[in-house]
């Protein structure tokens, strides 16, 4: 699976590379997920790239964060990590930003405001997206074990997302995280992770509370304590990879043709 990432390539000649969007509550491992992906694909632990749990989300600036290959130069796939969601309306990444980003008109560097979304005044602003400025693919980052904490006021913003990407014809999917934590048995032996009962019930409450699929949702371990590379850790990773950046090539080729952002 990771030959068929590192060689990957791209349906359409102007896209160099594809987006995805990291999007969930805080503390759901979302900068986790990066230094994950990066660990795999650098072949060595990666923890520069800033993760922390707490009541307060540790993303305040839009940065995409390429990932290197060990061949060459970084893989054609960024992930984008953003705020975090939190209820309220003064607390936690605006709902609006997170639509404007999905369409391609947020720039890296800006800083996230809950009380006041980005403006086509702002310097941030990017008024005519090209395909690769979009997002290509929208990546929930949601905790296996706190699942039933998120509050409703959360979940409906994430809905309100999800219809937006719905209304793109966006990918969009659920990387379910800390299912170690979740699961005794999984913990003991993450292989077993679609044969457990209680992970397969947390999927499913995954689907009702955000209408995602249950095909299009990822068990996933991040590493957090770790010494060393996993075998196990990188194979549920890469399982989940080579299924969205498949998904959002699809996306690219179908779209790049359209000429304008009121079509998409």
């Amino acid at each position: 699976m990771i030959s068929e990432l590192r060689d990957f390539n791209i349906g359409e000649d102007k896209v160099e590379q594809l987006n995805f969007l990291l999007y969930g509550p805080i503390g759901a491992g979302k900068s986790s997920v990066i230094n994950t992906i990066k660990t795999i694909f650098e072949e060595r632990l990666y923890v520069n790239y800033l993760a922390a749990e707490g009541s307060t989300s540790q993303t305040i600036y839009y940065k995409k964060c390429e990932v290197g290959n060990s061949k060459d130069g970084f893989l054609p796939f960024t992930f984008n990590d953003i705020m975090g969601v939190e209820k309220g309306n003064q607390c936690g990444v605006h709902t609006d930003d997170i639509i404007s980003t999905l369409k391609g008109h947020v720039k890296e560097g800006y800083q996230f405001n809950p009380n006041s979304p980005l403006t086509e005044l702002n310097l941030y602003y990017r008024k005519n997206p090209s395909m690769s400025d979009r997002i290509h693919c929208l990546v929930y980052v949601i905790p296996a074990d706190r699942l039933s904490m998120i509050d409703e006021d959360t979940i409906q913003k994430m809905q309100r997302v999800r219809e937006e990407a719905k209304r793109m014809d966006l990918p969009h999917v659920i990387f379910m995280t800390r299912v170690d934590v979740a699961c005794p048995i999984t913990k003991k032996d993450l292989r077993s992770v679609y044969k457990s009962k209680k992970i397969n019930k947390k999927m499913e409450e995954c689907s009702v509370a955000l209408g995602v699929q249950k095909s299009c949702i990822f068990p996933v371990k991040n590493y957090h304590e770790e010494k060393d590379i996993k075998e196990d850790i990188n194979c549920l990773m890469l399982d989940a990879l080579t299924k969205i950046v498949h998904w959002a090539d699809d996306y690219v080729v179908k779209y790049s043709s359209k000429l304008s952002s009121s079509e998409l």
